[in-house]
């Protein structure tokens, strides 16, 4: 069955972001606190999920490999409870790209939409697990004021500037693909973090089902 996702990181002013702090907030809590996202979050930093050019194979034979796999997606995949707020299901009245998205100029903002795959399952497994853990949030979700995008911003440089022989490694494990002059999962986050502390704005962050 297909689908289409998307991943948003938008620059709002401090009252934007405590407006919508009591719609985002419970959910992002609440997907955080399910029963298997911890144990899942635990087995990826366990043991990190080999090149994806290899998961297929575990496909055909089942067993622990693609289970690991499979669980991986499933911590890295939109959050029920997020989603659900944002697509309209808790409160019509409320849409993530009416209420959150419109209006955001392509400085202030990172979009990555993708086809039968979820951008925060590439940049996890393109960062690994200790990287990905000095990101705020949960799983690509968070909600930030300006302070804390400043205060934040050391872990988000540390977690997202690579060397060179760095950057080349994590670029080929980023499975997604892009247009030309797409921004990547790799570079949008920190730029807009960049400018969202040097403007003295919050930051909101939201992975969800488009379709």
């Amino acid at each position: 069955m297909g689908f289409t996702s998307a991943w948003a990181i938008s620059s709002h002013a401090d009252e934007v972001v405590t407006a919508l702090g009591p719609r985002l907030l419970p959910a992002m809590r609440a997907d955080r606190a399910h029963p298997d996202a911890g144990r899942r979050r635990a087995a990826w930093q366990r043991e990190p999920l080999p090149d994806h050019r290899t998961w297929c194979s575990p496909r055909g034979g089942g067993g622990e490999a693609w289970d690991a796999v499979e669980s991986f997606r499933a911590l890295t995949a939109p959050g029920r409870q997020v989603d659900e707020v944002c697509d309209g299901s808790v409160d019509p009245s409320f849409h993530v790209l009416d209420d959150v998205w419109e209006g955001q100029d392509e400085d202030g903002m990172f979009l990555s939409v993708h086809r039968k795959e979820y951008a925060v399952s590439s940049l996890f497994h393109a960062l690994g697990p200790q990287r990905a853990a000095l990101l705020p949030g949960w799983c690509g979700t968070f909600l930030l004021s300006a302070p804390r995008v400043r205060e934040s911003l050391p872990l988000v440089e540390r977690a997202l500037t690579f060397a060179p022989a760095e950057r080349a490694a994590v670029e080929d494990r980023d499975w997604l693909d892009y247009a030309e002059g797409e921004e990547s999962v790799l570079d949008g986050p920190l730029r807009v973090w960049r400018t969202a502390a040097r403007q003295g704005l919050g930051l909101c962050g939201v992975a969800v089902h488009l379709c």
